[in-house]
């Protein structure tokens, strides 16, 4: 089959690969559409992802596609599927799994990363970490599933109540995928920060209540100008260490932070521990997508999301270098083996 291999940092190569071969409880999946992650952009730079990398590998944890084959051991899946893939997967047996935390096992096996992923014609994964889309959703829709399933994990951390004033910084792929959980939980009004005012349209399409250029206005200016009371939940979703030190500031007290996009391993803020008791702070986080992805593939399959909007670059898998050029800036962007 045709696969992109990573075989070390800045270094990608589309070639033949050997087709996978399923036994056991196994599902091959033809790979129909398959997303570009910041994961995979930082492993591609050599930094770390949520799980070990051991090049060569074909990286792609963002995929979707029709069930191929089966092996002997599968019960509920059937050839002709359409579906997508938890790629993430516990050992089962430490002291992590059996608290149901398997996202902090130290033996988490990701596929796309630890193993064999989707930037390739097949990929192989166990019927646990299988999940159906209905027939009728698009396959590049289904492939976001992925994030969005860790976008619910974000959610539920945020503790949006309903009524609250949620601020979303950054309006990229996930934080537009933000806007919309958001509403869903309950918010009552969602404020974009997003300095590419290009991108505003579009978030408001997601459900943006107002859309803000931080270089141009604060947060603080907005809820004087509208006469917002204050921000219940700030949600960053950029990953820089600027900008979450704004969630911290624009966050009103009895706030809840939502630390959700991915730093450099050595970024770090200066935080006051009188500021966060005097105004009673909630700091939090959010770590890939522990028990989620069934919920997201139900939430994509109601159609309720705006999705093939978000996605700006489709590409085959011959030009999955240029991915790596573009690296996001102007949306998702999807490959297609």
């Amino acid at each position: 089959m045709k696969a992109a291999v990573f075989y070390e940092p800045g270094v990608i190569k589309v070639r033949e690969w050997p087709d996978p071969v399923i036994s056991g409880d196994e599902v091959l999946i033809r790979v129909m559409a398959a997303g570009v992650c910041g994961t995979d952009l930082h492993i591609f730079d050599g930094a770390e992802g949520a799980s070990e990398c051991y090049p060569p590998v074909i990286l792609g944890h963002e995929f979707a596609g029709i069930v191929e084959g089966t092996g002997p051991d599968v019960k509920h899946v059937r050839i002709g599927d359409h579906v997508t893939a938890d790629p993430n997967r516990g050992c089962g047996v430490c002291p992590e799994c059996q608290r149901g935390r398997y996202h902090f096992c130290p033996d988490m096996f990701a596929t796309g990363v630890t193993g064999d992923g989707g930037f390739a014609r097949y990929a192989k994964v166990r019927e646990e970490q299988v999940y159906k889309i209905a027939d009728a959703v698009p396959f590049e829709e289904a492939a976001m599933c992925e994030p969005l399933s860790c976008c619910l994990h974000g959610i539920e951390q945020a503790k949006i109540s309903p009524g609250d004033t949620v601020l979303v910084i950054g309006g990229g792929t996930i934080g537009l995928l933000m806007v919309q959980l958001a509403h869903l939980a309950g918010a009552g009004t969602v404020i974009v920060s997003e300095p590419v005012e290009k991108k505003h349209a579009l978030a408001r399409k997601a459900g943006a209540d107002y859309c803000i250029n931080p270089e141009k206005a604060t947060p603080f200016d907005l809820i004087a100008e509208k006469g917002i009371p204050g921000i219940d939940v700030s949600i960053e979703c950029v990953g820089r260490a600027d900008t979450m030190q704004d969630a911290l500031t624009y966050v009103s007290r009895g706030g809840h932070v939502l630390f959700f996009g991915l730093t450099p391993p050595d970024a770090e803020i200066p935080v006051r521990p009188f500021d966060v008791f005097r105004k009673e702070l909630t700091i939090t986080s959010s770590f890939v997508n522990p028990h989620t992805m069934g919920r997201a593939a139900a939430l994509i399959s109601s159609g309720k999301l705006i999705l093939s909007d978000l996605i700006s670059d489709r590409l085959s898998l011959d030009e999955i270098h240029q991915a790596f050029k573009i690296r996001g800036k102007n949306g998702k962007m999807m490959i297609f083996p």
